[in-house]
C-alpha cells in the first residue's frame, strides 16, 4: 500500500512537472539605453515594460485558453546605433516573440530593419522620427505622436501662445533632435529664426553657441535633444544672462530635467511636450500608475514607463486575439488592436503610428512637471 502511494505521488509530481514544462514562454525583448547619459530614461522605459510583464503573469494571462508565462529580455544599446543593431540581432537570434524599443529614433530606425527581416513586431514607446514608420515595414509601430505632430505643435504654440517673434534653435544632430527641430521651424510661421546652432548628444560645454545666441537677442530658445544635454544647456543659458524660456520636446520633458538644469533655471523656464496626449480623463490612471511604479521601484517615473507598459499590454492583447504568440500569427491582429491603456487607446494607423496622436504640454514649477494643456 505504501509503495502504491509512493508511486502515485511520483506520478503526480511528474504530471505536475510535465504541465509546468508545457507552459508556453512568451519572450518580450526590450532594448534601450541602460547605460550612458540617457540610462535614467532607458531604465524608466524598461521598468514600465517589466511591470506589464509582472501584471500579465500575476493574473494568469491566457492565449488560446492556455496560461502562458511572459519573460522580459532586456538589452542595453547605450543610445548608440551600432550597439542597437547588435542588440536587435541578438534578440532576433533568440527568437523573441516581440520587442519593445528602442528608446531613440537614431537607434530604433536601424534596428527596425533587423526585426522586419526576422518578422518580429516592434513597438517603440518613445521614438518620434517620421522615418521610423515610413520604411514600409509592417512590423514597426509606436505608441507616441511623431515629430510632425510634436515639432509642429510646439512651433505653432511658440508663436500663437507664447508670442515668440525672435527664436534661436539648437539641435543635437541626432535623428530625434534634428527631426523635431526641423518640424518646429516649419511650423513657427510669423517668427524670425535669428540663429541656428548645433551641438551633440554628449556635449557639456555650450558657452560658444550660447554667446552667439545671446548676441541675437532671442525671445525663445528651442532645443532638439534629450535632458542630459538640455539640463546643462538651460543652466548655462541662465548663467550667461539669457532670460528667455527654453522649449523642447519629450526629450527634455522628464522628471530629471529640473535636477539637471539646477536651481538657477527657476519656475516656468521650460515649455516642453510629451509625445502622447494624456487627457484629464486619463490623468487619474496616470497618477495611479505613478504610485504603483514608485512602490515597485522606489523611485519616481520619468516619462516613458506608462507608454512601454501600454505597448506590452497592446502586444499581449493582439496575441490573445490571434490565439497565438507566434509573430506571424499575431502581427495582423496587432495592426488592428484597440487597447484601452493608461495613456489612452492604443490603436495604429496603416503606417504603424498611433491613431489620433496628441500632445501634453508641460512646464516645471517647484521641481515638478506641471501640466499646461493637452493639444489634439
Amino acid at each position: 500500500m505504501q509503495q502504491k502511494l509512493i508511486s502515485l505521488a511520483i506520478g503526480a509530481t511528474l504530471l505536475s512537472a510535465g504541465g509546468a514544462m508545457a507552459q508556453e514562454v512568451v519572450k518580450i525583448g526590450y532594448v534601450g539605453p541602460l547605460s550612458g547619459q540617457s540610462a535614467h530614461l532607458g531604465t524608466d522605459t524598461s521598468n514600465g515594460a517589466r511591470l506589464a510583464v509582472e501584471d500579465l503573469n500575476a493574473k494568469g494571462f491566457k492565449i488560446d485558453g492556455k496560461p502562458v508565462k511572459f519573460v522580459l529580455m532586456a538589452e542595453d544599446d547605450a543610445a548608440e546605433p551600432k550597439q542597437a543593431t547588435a542588440a536587435a540581432q541578438k534578440l532576433a537570434d533568440q527568437k523573441v516573440n516581440g520587442v519593445i524599443g528602442h528608446q531613440t529614433s537614431g537607434t530604433s530606425i536601424p534596428a527596425s530593419r533587423i526585426y522586419y527581416n526576422a518578422g518580429i513586431p516592434q513597438i517603440s514607446a518613445s521614438a518620434t522620427s517620421p522615418v521610423y514608420t515610413r520604411q514600409k515595414f509592417n512590423t514597426t509601430f509606436r505608441v507616441v505622436a511623431n515629430d510632425l505632430k510634436l515639432g509642429g505643435t510646439l512651433g505653432n504654440y511658440a508663436v500663437q501662445n507664447l508670442g515668440a517673434k525672435r527664436i534661436a534653435v539648437i539641435d543635437d544632430r541626432t535623428a530625434y533632435g534634428m527631426g523635431v527641430a526641423t518640424e518646429f521651424v516649419k511650423a513657427a510661421k510669423g517668427a524670425q529664426i535669428v540663429d541656428k546652432q548645433f551641438t551633440n548628444d554628449k556635449a557639456t560645454d555650450f558657452n560658444a553657441i550660447l554667446t552667439s545666441i545671446k548676441s541675437k537677442n532671442p525671445d525663445l530658445v528651442f532645443f532638439g535633444g534629450m535632458d542630459s544635454v538640455g539640463g546643462p544647456l538651460l543652466r548655462q543659458m541662465k548663467a550667461l544672462g539669457i532670460k528667455t524660456k527654453l522649449m523642447g520636446g519629450d526629450g527634455i520633458c522628464t522628471e530629471a530635467m529640473p535636477k539637471l538644469a539646477g536651481p538657477t533655471a527657476g519656475d516656468d523656464s521650460v515649455v516642453c511636450a510629451e509625445a502622447g496626449g494624456v487627457t484629464p480623463a486619463q490623468q487619474k490612471k496616470m497618477e495611479e500608475f505613478a504610485g504603483r511604479y514608485k512602490k515597485r521601484y522606489g523611485q519616481e517615473l520619468q516619462i516613458y514607463a506608462p507608454y512601454s507598459y501600454d505597448a506590452v499590454m497592446a502586444m499581449a492583447t493582439a496575441m490573445a486575439n490571434a490565439k497565438s504568440a507566434n509573430p506571424k500569427q499575431y502581427l495582423p491582429f496587432l495592426s488592428k488592436v484597440s487597447y484601452p491603456g493608461i495613456t489612452g487607446t492604443i490603436a495604429f494607423d496603416p503606417a504603424g503610428d498611433i491613431k489620433d496622436g496628441a500632445l501634453t504640454l508641460f512646464t516645471f514649477r517647484g521641481g515638478k512637471k506641471t501640466l499646461i494643456e493637452v493639444v489634439k
